[in-house]
């Protein structure tokens, strides 16, 4: 079972029930999504010190997730936490000339994708976690 909290250090353009809609999107998508999920929605000052100490990049990022069973290591009710920056979201979302909410819809999709061991390294690997990406936005702002 799918359990979401969501924590909003800044105020967010993507409601509560939008983000519980697109991880429950997400869980029927991939069944592996199950567990308690932590959102946040953060500054790019957090966001860029998340990045450098876990990925040593001193730069924004648009999406951090951290998975907490990673490799059968923890065996815990939590799946893990996704830090969203909204800031980069929104410039993110203006190249590509789509709303933020659906670019927020979209990060948050990859962060849960993530979360479960998808990546996208490889073009086979990102081409099915892309797909199911798509797959999730789609559903999600039906």
């Amino acid at each position: 079972m799918l359990k979401i909290v969501i924590n909003k250090e800044i105020s967010s353009v993507c409601s509560k029930v939008l983000m519980e809609k697109t991880a429950h999107q997400a869980a029927k998508v991939e069944k592996k999504i199950n567990g308690l999920v932590e959102i946040n929605i953060v500054s790019e000052e957090v966001i860029k010190k998340l990045n450098k100490v876990y990925r040593g990049l001193s730069k924004v990022t648009d999406v951090l997730s951290f998975a907490w069973r990673e490799e059968g290591v923890v065996n815990s009710e939590m799946l893990g936490q996704i830090y969203l920056c909204q800031a980069q979201i929104k410039r993110q979302a203006k190249s590509f000339s789509i709303t933020v909410k659906e670019e927020m819809v979209r990060m948050l999709a990859h962060g849960l994708l993530h979360l479960v061991g998808h990546d996208h390294k490889l073009k086979p690997e990102a081409d099915k976690m892309f797909a199911l990406q798509e797959k999730i936005v789609a559903k999600s702002l039906n």
